[in-house]
C-alpha cells in the first residue's frame, strides 16, 4: 500500500485488530521509507449489486448513499460515526441477503434502514419516516408517531 506521505510503495504492517464485530479489520502500517504510520481499515464490500429505484431505473448500490441519509435524520443526535457505521454494516448484511439476482429495491432498503434507527433512536426514525414515506402534512406525523409511542394502560 502506497504511504499517504512520500508516497512509497513499501509499507509495512505492524499491528492488525479485528473491529466492529468481527465484521472488519483495522491495519497499522509503517512506510519503510520515511517511517510515517497511518491505518488501514478492511470491510467487506457488497460487489455489483444493483439498486432499482421506485421509476424503475437502477443504478449501482452506493454505500455512501446509505450512511450519508442515516447521518441526515440522525444530525445533531447523540449517535457516533461509528455507531451509523455499524449500522450500515448491518443493514448491507441483510440487503446481501435480500437481494434477488444481485438487485434490490429502494423501498426494501429504506424498510431496512427505518427498522434500525426505530431500535436506536426515535428522533431519527421520525425524520427518515418523513422523508422515506412521504409525509405531506401534520396528521402523517401524528399516525406515526402514535405507533412509535407505547399505549398507557388505563386501570
Amino acid at each position: 500500500m502506497q504511504c499517504p506521505a512520500c508516497h512509497a510503495e513499501d509499507t509495512r504492517v505492524i499491528d492488525t485488530r479485528v473491529i466492529a464485530e468481527g465484521s472488519a479489520i483495522r491495519r497499522r502500517r509503517e512506510c519503510s521509507k520515511c517511517s510515517f504510520r497511518f491505518s488501514t481499515i478492511e470491510e467487506i464490500e457488497l460487489l455489483s449489486l444493483s439498486v432499482r429505484k421506485v421509476t424503475g431505473a437502477e443504478e449501482p448500490y452506493d454505500r455512501d448513499k446509505l450512511v450519508n441519509s442515516m447521518k441526515l435524520a440522525l444530525g445533531k443526535r447523540p449517535v457516533t460515526s461509528e455507531r451509523i457505521r455499524r449500522l450500515a454494516h448491518a443493514i448491507e448484511q441483510e440487503i446481501q441477503t435480500l437481494a434477488h439476482n444481485d438487485t434490490i429495491e429502494t423501498k426494501e432498503i429504506g424498510a431496512l434502514v427505518m427498522k434500525h434507527l426505530r431500535k436506536i433512536d426515535k428522533v431519527g426514525y421520525i425524520r427518515y419516516a418523513s422523508v422515506y414515506k412521504s409525509f405531506d402534512d401534520v396528521s402523517a406525523f401524528e399516525d406515526e408517531l402514535e405507533h412509535l409511542t407505547p399505549k398507557k394502560r388505563k386501570k
